[in-house]
This record gives structure tokens, sequence and C-alpha cells, in this order.
């Protein structure tokens, strides 16, 4: 009996530890989500993904949207329309990014832009915003 209860406790104890980190994970999404620059809260209106898609549909010179993941993510499905600039690399490619752009930046979950959202922050942009996670985008996603 005693090793069917230490059975129990250790399965109940993974199950809770994954619960733990799914729970977690779900949480970082809506925790970064919408966070803006100086002049970014404008771009809140896009925060819905469908706002996002309309967009997509219908670009506007004026604003970006950036992915980023690394290359390779890109290049399995991204936001159509989307420009890549992945987290390791973007901030040697600042002079391919104006200022006066209004960027909306996602990533897989959130994490990563916000992590790059500091940088452009230290940068002097001021125009950005957190999208969150691909995971979001409910419509085709683009591979070229």
């Amino acid at each position: 009996m005693e090793t069917g209860i230490k059975h129990i406790s250790k399965t109940t104890l993974i199950i809770l530890f994954l619960f733990t980190v799914l729970i977690n994970v779900a949480a970082a999404q809506s925790v970064f989500v919408g966070k803006a620059g100086a002049e970014g809260k404008v771009l809140r209106t896009y925060i819905e993904p469908s706002e996002l898609k309309k967009i997509v549909d219908n670009p506007v010179d004026s604003i970006w949207i950036i992915d980023v993941r690394s290359e390779k993510a890109f290049k399995n499905g991204h936001i159509p329309t989307a420009k890549s600039f992945s987290s390791g690399t973007i901030m040697n490619r600042l002079n391919e990014i104006p200022k006066d752009k209004y960027l909306i930046i996602y990533c897989t979950v959130g994490g990563t832009v916000k992590m790059v959202s500091k940088k452009l922050r230290k940068a002097g942009y001021k125009r950005y915003i957190n999208w969150g996670g691909l995971s979001r985008w409910e419509w085709e996603r683009a591979t070229d």
C-alpha cells in the first residue's frame, strides 16, 4: 500500500509541476502583451489579433510588424508582411529600422520582445509595442 501512495504522490507532483509550467507560460503571454514605448501606446489599437489582421491586409507604411524570433523560426511561418530582425542580430541592424516608424513586435511568447524592447528604448526608440506571441495569430502564416 505504501508503494501505491508513493506512486500516486510522484504522479501528482509531476502533474502539478506540468500544470504550473503551463500556467506560467500562459501568464507570461498576458503580462507582456501591450507593453509599449513612450510613443507606442497608440498601437494598442492593434493588440487584438483581428485588428492586426486589418494592418496585414491593408499595410500602412508608418507601421512595421517585426518578428524577433530566429531566422529559422521566421522561415517556418510568420505573420504576413512581418520583417525579420532576430533578437540576436537586431541591435547590429538598427540602421535598417527608422525611428519614425511604429513597431509592432512579436516573438514566440512575448518575453523576447520584452528584452528587445528594453534595448530599443535605450537606443532611442519610442514607437513600439509588445504584441506577444505568434500563437495569438489565428490566420495563415507566411513562409516567404
